[in-house]
């Protein structure tokens, strides 16, 4: 509750990246190219999935909904860290600095469940073979998308919903180039246990039980290709999920280490350059992961530029 002699707060101010004024020109032209690097490298999977018919199978359907939540995430909030950049600060109101916050939690919210999905759908595909096309069917890849990218516009909505009820006054400053959740929190005067008791309730089943399941299909994954006698065939068949494999310690390292630790003992620098590597090093990667250990994708690619 503000006090009499405290204003509510209507916007916030994000500083940015401190410390930077003589290189912001630099850091612009930096961060500008890698996120047309992101939209493009992005925008090439999805497109490639949509238009070969080859690729039109559960795996590379996952991979294109990956590719979107990363257009998404970068989208929400690569153009206003520009604005940041460029201007050594800027202010952003408090139903933007709240649409920003939802939207970058739905992302990853998705961004988890599809994880997990790839992960039950490439253990199917090396520990079951034969039942793989029974299982994952076209309809229950449906069923998974949707799941997720439902699950990923219900859950964020009740933080949300929580937050705009705070009060904030007195400081407007937020230490960060997005509304990023730990910040936000730290500007209210009012009580922010009920927030920070809902967000770690929703962080145990998706964040913390999707990553132990994933460890188990992979643990079941790795006996399997154990077992296979030759050399050649242990490679072949590790490389179908090498991809996944990577994508998902960059994902859940970023993640585990921002939301499912104590966030404030870690510094701002520590929180932003990690929320840096999620936003923007992570979907920059993504695609040339895909694109470069995966035979399909590579094909499609080539097709693609001959046709183009």
């Amino acid at each position: 509750m503000c006090r009499d002699n405290q204003t509510m707060v209507t916007e916030f101010f994000l500083t940015g990246f401190q410390n930077t004024h003589k290189f912001r020109i630099v850091l612009f032209c930096i961060i500008f190219l890698v996120y047309m690097c992101i939209f493009l490298g992005n925008l090439v999977i999805i497109l490639l999935v949509l238009l070969n018919n080859r690729l039109h199978c559960p795996m590379y359907l996952f991979i294109s909904n990956l590719s979107l939540a990363d257009l998404i995430i970068t989208t929400n909030i690569v153009p206003k860290m520009l604005q940041v950049i460029l201007q050594g600060g800027s202010s952003i109101s408090f139903a933007g600095c709240l649409s920003q916050l939802y939207v970058f939690a739905a992302v990853g919210i998705a961004e988890c469940l599809l994880l997990t999905s790839m992960s039950y759908d490439r253990y199917l595909a090396i520990c079951k073979p034969l039942h793989y096309s029974s299982i994952m069917s076209f309809k229950q890849h449906v069923y998974l998308v949707i799941f997720s990218w439902a699950c990923a516009v219900i859950l964020p909505a009740i933080t949300i919903s929580l937050i705009s009820v705070l009060d904030f006054c007195g400081s407007n400053t937020i230490d960060h180039f997005f509304c990023d959740l730990v910040p936000l929190l730290e500007l209210s005067c009012s009580d922010t246990s009920a927030v920070e008791f809902e967000i770690f309730a929703q962080t145990i089943p998706v964040l913390i039980f999707s990553f132990i399941y994933i460890i188990g299909t992979y643990i079941n994954i790795f006996l399997v290709i154990l077992k296979i006698f030759s050399t050649t065939g242990r490679q072949k068949t590790f490389s179908t999920c090498s991809s996944h494999l990577t994508v998902v310690s960059m994902y859940y390292g970023t993640m585990i280490i921002l939301y499912a630790t104590p966030n404030r003992r870690q510094s701002l620098k520590v929180n932003k350059t990690l929320s840096l590597l999620y936003s923007v090093a992570t979907p920059l990667l993504n695609p040339i992961i895909y694109s470069l250990r995966n035979q399909e994708i590579r094909k499609s690619l080539f097709v693609f530029k001959k046709i183009a």
